[in-house]
């Protein structure tokens, strides 16, 4: 009897000791990723959790986590080093990035799109009584161009260059992301502050229900043409319709530029394939996230809405559902 007992525990203790040592294998066998998004007050962050729980729970084998950043630079830097595996970025930086210009000057980074996501549109937000009423009126004023690891402040520096205006000498700048813009602009430490981002940002929202505030949006739309002359065809001319924002009841003009979801040069072809058709396919669990995620659509997937080519894996499935990317 006892040796039968001895047995069984050898028997149970193999066992044991197999698993362990199979645990760390399967374990490496799942691939995870890492997404970079942006500020928590922003679209970004919550987009990207929502793109990281899809893929989680779609994908066997596959675990995806959103990553609070600065924005679309922090992103691709990462993304260069090796950190995320996938980023959110505007189409603006993602050429820079691409070409190893402005803020990429030390070395280029190698993107390949995953999917066109969403038109940012450019927020220039100010209040009643700030004595700003157009674009110039920004000049010698306390203005908050976007976080330093953005592609607000990117974009910022393009829009205040085509409204003739000098960043360094005509503006007192500050570098905050869009939700402590809108506390400093609460509280006056501003008097008006760039965001580039989805409609409705949560963080201008919440400005444009403040009590005992009226937000106003500086219309800047007639620059899109002149910032396009410098650098490539990467705006337009767009609208933040009347009813965006809470007591927001009129349009403005403004400039758009697109979105795009971006890898490096490491992923499968399998791997992509897999994560562009699912997220397409699962829309609709994003859209019940973001109304932005309605513009992840096949139509919207052609190489004139982003500078940066197309990964292969994600060809293939535009071209099973006969979409040229």
């Amino acid at each position: 009897m006892d040796n039968q007992i001895s047995r069984r525990r050898a028997g149970l203790l193999l066992a044991s000791a197999a698993a362990m040592l199979a645990a760390p294998r399967a374990f490496a066998q799942a691939k995870t990723i890492s997404i970079g998004t942006g500020g928590t007050g922003g679209v970004y962050y919550p987009l990207g959790g929502a793109i990281a729980n899809v893929l989680t729970k779609n994908l066997p084998g596959m675990q995806a986590t959103a990553e609070v950043t600065g924005g679309s630079v922090d992103n691709l830097k990462l993304i260069g080093s090796g950190q995320s595996e996938i980023g959110f970025s505007m189409a603006d930086a993602a050429l820079d990035a691409f070409k190893g210009e402005d803020k990429f000057k030390s070395g280029k980074v190698p993107l390949q799109t995953l999917l066109v996501l969403y038109p940012n549109r450019m927020h220039v937000a100010t209040v009643e009584g700030s004595s700003i009423e157009k674009m110039s009126d920004l000049k010698g004023k306390r203005v908050s161009t976007g976080s330093p690891g953005s592609a607000t402040e990117v974009m910022a520096f393009r829009v205040i260059e085509a409204a003739g205006l000098d960043k360094d000498k005509d503006l007192k700048r500050e570098r905050l992301s869009v939700a402590e813009s809108v506390n400093a602009l609460k509280d006056r430490k501003i008097d008006a502050f760039f965001w580039v981002g989805g409609v409705p940002t949560a963080a201008v929202t919440d400005l444009a229900a403040t009590p005992g505030l009226k937000m106003k949006l500086i219309d800047h739309g007639d620059l899109a043409e002149k910032m396009n002359a410098k650098h490539g065809k990467l705006y337009a001319a767009g609208t933040i319709p009347p009813g965006s924002y809470p007591g927001y009841d009129k349009p403005n003009q403004n400039v758009d530029v697109w979105n795009i979801l971006v890898t490096g040069d490491k992923m499968s072809d399998e791997d992509a394939y897999k994560i562009v058709k699912t997220l397409v396919e699962r829309k609709p669990d994003l859209v019940a996230v973001h109304k932005d995620a309605e513009s992840f659509s096949l139509e919207n997937q052609v190489q004139s809405r982003s500078p940066v080519p197309f990964h292969p894996g994600a060809l293939k499935y535009f071209a099973e559902k006969g979409v040229k990317g």
